[in-house]
């Protein structure tokens, strides 16, 4: 079912269809600048450039870049030099959302939230008797 939004990068009113969240002219800009940085990465002395090369010789922000590697449009085992941020440090990296630092750090403090749940539901089970005799 289609959709009246505003465009996100012009504020341009227009009929959301399918996957596209842009106006058409927003989408065509960035066809147009998808297409810049694939001619540029065809080349094969340009398929080892890095992110500020790209962005220098093709004049595409480096966000919209980011946005072209994310979305799968750029695959990244053709160009070895390529990254994005990861999203809790902004490491550079090739797969996933974390960096390995930040997987690793994520698992040892699920581990010891699972512990201290562990240690509170098993001092919940533990049963005191009172005397009230005993003073």
């Amino acid at each position: 079912m289609a959709e009246i939004m505003n465009c996100p990068k012009c504020n341009a009113l227009f009929v959301k269809s399918g996957l596209n969240e842009l106006c058409t002219n927003c989408y065509n800009e960035e066809e147009t600048a998808f297409n810049r940085v694939y001619q540029f990465l065809k080349k094969r002395e340009n398929r080892a450039a890095t992110m500020d090369q790209i962005v220098e010789a093709t004049d595409v922000d480096e966000p919209l870049l980011l946005k072209f590697v994310k979305s799968g449009r750029l695959k990244l085992a053709q160009f070895p030099n390529l990254g994005y941020p990861c999203d809790q440090c902004g490491h550079i990296i090739r797969e996933g959302r974390l960096c390995e630092r930040c997987k690793s750090g994520l698992k040892q403090d699920l581990e010891l939230h699972e512990r201290e749940e562990k240690r509170i539901k098993e001092k919940q089970q533990t049963y005191f008797a009172f005397n009230k005799d005993s003073k």
